[in-house]
């Protein structure tokens, strides 16, 4: 079952998510040398970490010097779905990344785009999602 909370992960499927986090296009032969086990054997345990939805999603890290990066904190509305708020913020293509947390906000955006009026659109666009209260956008000067 997809999502399924009852996976139970082994030492193996540990180093093989750390090692697709650092890079998710580590070649299979390289995570079955680090493992000692075969490429058949690894292919299969990152399946089976797919199929149980442990893995989420594969995905690329960039960087274009062109883009401007922002970080948007969003509080939420008493009474408002924290998780259906942030799903519904997470459609918008501009949000790389939409993570529900704890603290002075619910929500907190980071987003990429090639402009400042991209990013006010963006926030614009949050502003008139039903359920949001307030934004507090940071724009990226560098990062490490």
């Amino acid at each position: 079952m997809k999502g399924s909370p009852q996976v139970t992960l082994d030492e193996k499927d540990l180093i093989i998510l750390d090692m697709l986090k650092r890079n998710a296009r580590t070649p299979y032969s390289e995570i079955a040398q680090r493992l000692g086990i075969s490429k058949t054997a690894v292919k299969k345990r990152i399946s089976r970490l797919v199929e149980s939805g442990v893995i989420k999603k594969f995905t690329i890290e960039y960087e274009v010097k062109t883009t401007i990066q922002a970080i948007v904190l969003i509080k939420i509305l008493p009474g408002y779905d924290v998780p259906t708020v942030a799903s519904e913020i997470a459609k918008n293509s501009m949000a790389e990344s939409v993570y529900e947390v704890t603290g002075d906000y619910d929500i907190v955006v980071v987003a990429r785009t090639y402009d400042v009026a991209s990013i006010n659109k963006l926030i614009d666009s949050m502003r008139r999602t039903k359920g949001v209260a307030s934004t507090n956008t940071l724009i990226v000067l560098r990062s490490w």
